[in-house]
């Protein structure tokens, strides 16, 4: 299982302690130096179920920046992918992926329900 966050984010810091605190052993992996490739990017969307969009950190500076809230809609899946994979501060945290689990942003009853504890 990887734990995928950013070391000064509050609700990873969060996540972290919760999956501590149930026995969830993750290896952490951080964003900002490990950021997510197109092809991880790709397949987690695709398994998860979760439309592209939801991968986004719709509350980061990166994200205002670049005006994305008006420019995703047009965009393709394909110019989201590459988008995302270049800067892991665009990419909603913290991640907890493993075999059958793709789970973005941090909510504990959704976790607790997927990884059953």
């Amino acid at each position: 299982m990887q734990f995928i966050c950013y070391e000064r984010c509050s609700t990873c810091k969060k996540a972290r302690a919760w999956l501590e605190e149930h026995g969830v052993e993750a290896e952490v992996r951080p964003i900002r130096e490990d950021n997510p490739t197109y092809e991880e990017l790709d397949s987690w969307s695709r398994e998860s179920g979760l439309p592209l969009s939801r991968f986004f950190n719709t509350s980061g500076q990166q994200y205002r920046a670049l005006g994305l809230k008006d420019r995703l809609p047009g965009m393709s899946r394909e110019e989201q992918l590459r988008l995302l994979s270049s800067d892991g501060m665009l990419v909603k945290r913290p991640l907890l992926i493993g075999q059958g689990v793709v789970l973005v942003g941090f909510r504990p009853e959704q976790w607790g329900q997927a990884l059953g504890v």
